[in-house]
């Protein structure tokens, strides 16, 4: 695809988005042949990126490369996974139902989704489950074009990250918006991530996350243990990137068969 260059007011600005490009395609998962659609810098340190990448940990590393750039204050994130299934939304959203209605984690939740048809005076989300006049806390999911849009509450940091990690575990996902908030609300701490990261590995049903260990340092997660194949060892991994707020995952466990 073809890159629409954009500039920042002030001298040096082409400088700057060429230094910014040339740190994206130094990243492997993303390469030398990476080019954006749209890489813009704002006179205000706004950066937007349009792209599409290859999965979530490519999205992961291109995120963390341009919050690391002195010159970027804020990130409009525009970019979007190629999905491994074509799914429509639909489709997505069945998936979505089914998730959220086995895990534990959200039993006492009232889940939402947003109406497909539209009637005269009808409610916006659809109830697909838990209580309305007893449930504390409210997931609402809305799926646009691939694009999963979370919002709500739940019950702590650990929750809104393991419902936006269980979004990505359909094939069909190309970004998930996550606006959950929670509530109470709570300060994160790589204490807060490293919980998550064990909560989701617990929580995939392919996944033996006793064999697992996670130790977090800052935003980069890594694992270790023993699982008996390579695919087991790269859902771990795939699951510890899903997670929001990780930055980097060391994927050092062992396959013994």
């Amino acid at each position: 695809m073809g890159e629409m260059r954009a500039t920042e007011s002030g001298p040096g600005s082409e400088h700057v988005l060429d230094s910014l490009r040339g740190a994206l395609r130094a990243e492997p998962r993303l390469g030398p042949r990476f080019h954006p659609e749209i890489l813009r810098l704002d006179p205000d340190g706004t950066l937007t990126i349009s792209a599409e990448v290859t999965d979530i940990a490519a999205k992961r590393r291109a995120l963390s490369i341009l919050a690391a750039q002195p010159q970027v204050g804020a990130i409009v994130d525009r970019l979007r996974v190629t999905p491994a299934v074509r799914m429509g939304d639909g489709q997505i959203r069945s998936h979505l139902r089914r998730f959220f209605r086995a895990a534990p984690a959200f039993s006492g939740h009232l889940i939402r989704e947003m109406a497909v048809e539209r009637m005269a005076n009808a409610p916006e989300f659809a109830v697909v489950a838990g209580d309305p006049l007893t449930a504390r806390h409210r997931i609402d999911i809305e799926v646009r074009r691939g694009v999963v849009i979370l919002n709500g509450t739940v019950g702590g940091l650990v929750g809104k990250r393991l419902a936006g990690a269980m979004c990505w575990w359909v094939p069909g996902v190309r970004d998930v918006v996550n606006g959950l908030e929670a509530d109470p609300p709570e300060e994160d701490a790589p204490i807060r991530l490293e919980e998550a990261v064990r909560v989701v590995l617990e929580t995939d049903p392919y996944l033996d996350a006793g064999q697992i260990r996670v130790g977090v340092r800052g935003r980069v997660v890594r694992l270790t243990g023993a699982l008996r194949s390579r695919a087991l060892s790269q859902l771990a991994e795939r699951d510890a990137w899903a997670v929001l707020g990780v930055d980097q995952v060391e994927n050092e466990i062992a396959v013994v068969p």
